[in-house]
């Protein structure tokens, strides 16, 4: 196990740094913009440069290119939706996704405002589908950034973190403990697990805002959303 982790961990570190950085953040780019995100693992991929971190400069410079990736698709998911609007929901693309969705993306905004931009980032589909909705609502870019830039910050910091602590931790134990490998692969998975609970944790808190039931009780206010 120590010996195959060790050869992919330094596989991953030989590539150049800048391409690494790049990469990732170009990753969480397409994960955050128009609808990519159901489908590009962002997530992994920031992990697997986490791990190839080797020092405190290199990890920052990692979570600055996650950062403004993340920021940058949901810019274009804004933007898009504040050009094309409802063209996109009714899209071949946009039909996949499910009308319920859009309805549920929808409604979460109007009844939370800012706090479900921010809340969106960590939950499925909808991290996708809300940056698009802001840009159909009516809600100011500026306030827009406001909510998901802490978020995104959060996020990066915590799997950068992660991952990189992971490794390192990994390379000073390899040639002490065989079993080093393991303690590795536990703890990425141990992370994994806990950022689903949280996300299952955060929608289940949320439900009464995502239900659609009562979505004829919801009436937008004066600029489309709530505060």
């Amino acid at each position: 196990m120590n010996e195959f982790l060790t050869w992919l961990l330094d596989a991953v570190q030989s590539v150049d740094p800048v391409l690494r950085t790049l990469l990732a953040g170009l990753a969480i780019m397409l994960e955050t913009s128009v609808l990519v995100g159901l489908v590009v693992p962002g997530d992994t991929i920031v992990i697997v440069a986490g791990t190839a971190v080797g020092s405190v400069v290199e990890g920052a410079l990692l979570v600055v290119a996650v950062i403004v990736g993340a920021l940058i698709g949901e810019s274009i998911g804004f933007l898009l939706g504040r050009w094309l609007g409802p063209r996109i929901r009714f899209s071949k693309l946009g039909a996949k996704v499910g009308e319920d969705n859009w309805r549920r993306a929808e409604l979460y905004l109007r009844r939370r405002g800012g706090p479900a931009i921010f809340l969106s980032r960590f939950l499925p589909v909808l991290h996708s589908l809300v940056p698009l909705t802001v840009g159909m609502s009516g809600f100011a870019y500026r306030r827009f950034l406001a909510w998901t830039a802490p978020a995104c910050a959060v996020w990066a910091v915590l799997y950068v973190s992660v991952a990189a602590a992971a490794a390192g931790t990994y390379r000073e134990l390899a040639d002490q403990l065989h079993f080093a490998g393991y303690i590795f692969v536990g703890v990425i998975v141990g992370f994994l697990l806990l950022a689903y609970v949280a996300k299952r944790v955060i929608v289940a808190r949320e439900s009464r805002h995502l239900r659609l039931e009562d979505e004829a009780e919801v009436r937008p206010s004066s600029d489309g959303v709530g505060d």
